[in-house]
């Protein structure tokens, strides 16, 4: 059973059907295009509990929302097999001043910072840092949406009013962590964690900013492919080592042992050409986990299992396609502001191919059986090629089949350029 109904949550149940030790794969609540879908509130942990016990599923949690909310304490408590980390796990994505402080405790790079809840204290410290570019980030989970990057003094002034006064992140915004701006290159980087020990996933990139060129709001991300030549394996050695192991034995130590998905976005700075981290994320990411899914030759049920079991170092490295991946998201236009809702879309039908995947997010199907837009990001169109050029004009040949209302939809035209020579 698969909770959530976003394109992770697609790409996850793709994924996972495809193994000989699964028989069916259920959602909760799914999407247009999702299949077995239930008619179960994912916050309703006591109707999922008794779906899962009564049809002998194994879950596997995506939103960070629920994971916040205690849904793996729930589904423990009732003696169920369940993937995911704790609500006190889930702290290092649920709280970004717990986590920024987990870091320091632990000697894991990031960033300089320092918190705030008293807005005048902030604003005051932003105005002495004038000669310095800042991020202001919302304490808590706010959606993909609370991390600011700042240009100037005024911007951080302006986001902490918003924040912190204008209350445009209810509760999540009413702590903040402001925190020294730094240049270089990002990355995704993703485990499967035991509590004690890791399987790295291959490497990806996402792109957060809604326009090309990184340019204008932060998003839940526009796209994404993997691997990226970022990390290469000096970095991906000083990830592991530095970051998360030292991650995992610190959350161990702690007395709140990590099992899920471990995410650290990572940053490659330009100057010192080593790994910090920008943030943790408690999930499988979205959409990295479109291209990863596409790229995985082995049997994801088998590590997640293990994992849960606190058994993962019985299980070889995951095995990965030399191809690489990329996904284009298409979202309604005006996302992630205001946009149109229950447009029909077209094309779908017209993607064929094993080397291309559409896994929806924003859509839900009617009576008719047509396929409609329900949200703002509404479908990540994938493809694999020999390298990320091809894979991208791939994505890009299929992203044009699909349509819906009159010029409704929007997507980035970059995705994946950024790692071809200029």
């Amino acid at each position: 059973m698969i909770v959530g109904s976003g394109g992770r949550e697609h790409a996850l149940g793709w994924k996972l059907s495809k193994s000989d030790l699964v028989e069916k794969v259920y959602y909760a609540s799914g999407n247009g295009g999702t299949s077995l879908n239930i008619d179960i509130n994912p916050t309703d942990f006591k109707s999922l509990s008794k779906f899962a016990r009564d049809h002998e599923c194994f879950t596997v949690v995506g939103p960070e929302k629920l994971l916040e909310s205690g849904i793996v304490d729930f589904f423990m408590e009732e003696d169920l097999p369940i993937f995911g980390p704790t609500k006190r796990a889930s702290m290092l994505e649920s709280s970004k001043i717990f986590s920024k402080q987990f870091m320091n405790a632990n000697n894991i790079p990031t960033a300089n910072f320092s918190t705030f809840s008293d807005v005048e204290k902030a604003k005051d410290y932003v105005v002495r840092q004038k000669d310095r570019k800042l991020v202001v980030k919302a304490d808590g989970l706010s959606g993909g949406k609370g991390v600011v990057v700042c240009d100037s003094s005024d911007d951080a002034v302006k986001t902490l009013d918003s924040m912190m006064i204008h209350n445009r992140l209810g509760n999540s915004g009413q702590r903040v962590v402001i925190e020294e701006r730094l240049f270089g290159e990002e990355a995704s980087y993703i485990a499967i964690c035991d509590g004690k020990t890791l399987q790295p996933l291959a490497s990806s990139r996402d792109y957060k900013r809604l326009y090309n060129g990184d340019m204008g709001p932060n998003t839940g991300g526009m796209g994404s492919y993997s691997p990226t030549p970022l990390i290469n394996e000096d970095i991906d050695r000083k990830i592991l080592e530095k970051i998360m192991r030292p991650a995992i034995s610190g959350m161990s130590s702690q007395g709140k042992p990590f099992r899920g998905f471990l995410y650290a976005g990572i940053l490659v700075d330009h100057l010192s050409k080593e790994p910090v981290v920008l943030e943790f994320n408690v999930r499988m990411g979205d959409p990295e986990c479109q291209p990863l899914m596409t790229r995985m030759n082995s049997d994801l049920f088998e590590y997640l299992q293990n994992a849960s079991e606190g058994r993962l170092d019985t299980m070889q490295p995951i095995n990965w396609t030399v191809h690489s991946a990329v996904c284009v998201i298409m979202a309604s236009k005006g996302y992630p502001s205001s946009y149109s809702s229950r447009e029909i879309i077209q094309g779908l039908t017209d993607i064929r191919g094993t080397n291309v995947a559409v896994f929806h997010s924003g859509t839900l199907r009617d009576e008719m059986g047509n396929v409609l837009t329900n949200g703002g990001r509404i479908l990540g169109v994938c493809a694999l090629g020999p390298n990320v050029y091809e894979a991208s004009e791939k994505a890009y040949s299929e992203v044009g089949k699909i349509k819906w209302g009159q010029d409704a939809q929007y997507f980035r035209n970059d995705i994946g350029k950024s790692t071809l020579p200029n």
